[in-house]
């Protein structure tokens, strides 16, 4: 399934009780970054259907802002994730659902930087979920 996602679709309104970014109006709609869930890591989880965006007729497929950050990890794309807890998410409610979706991350190439930004958004409670983690 098609869908867009990064800092497009963490512009749009999705289901989840996170605040998104707020810059719409800024970016050039024409080139919404768009990939295929059979080609990713989490496939079809966080993908909401049937959205309007702006500058284009129809409905799309969304990734939720959650599975938007997530994107933007894997991508390496950590300047435009930066705010991701604090101005983006911005409710404590996701924090286990998130560490569990980026820990699933472990194996990819850019771990290392993924780990890194981690810590500088969710301080020591990533440390502490990482221990858990290494120490089953």
């Amino acid at each position: 399934m098609k869908y867009i996602t990064g800092i497009y679709a963490l512009n749009l309104p999705c289901a989840l009780e996170t605040c998104g970014d707020w810059h719409t109006s800024a970016l050039k709609w024409e080139n919404v970054t768009l990939k295929d869930s059979k080609e990713t890591l989490f496939k079809e989880w966080g993908i909401e259907t049937g959205k309007v965006i702006p500058e284009h007729e129809g409905l799309y497929n969304v990734a939720n802002h959650i599975r938007a950050l997530l994107d933007l990890l894997i991508d390496g794309k950590f300047g435009t994730a930066q705010g991701m807890k604090e101005d983006f998410i911005c409710n404590e409610k996701y924090t286990c659902e998130v560490m569990d979706k980026v820990w699933c991350m472990r194996n990819l190439f850019n771990w290392e930087q993924i780990d890194r930004f981690m810590e500088k958004e969710y301080l020591m409670t990533w440390v502490e979920y990482k221990k858990e983690r290494i120490n089953k």
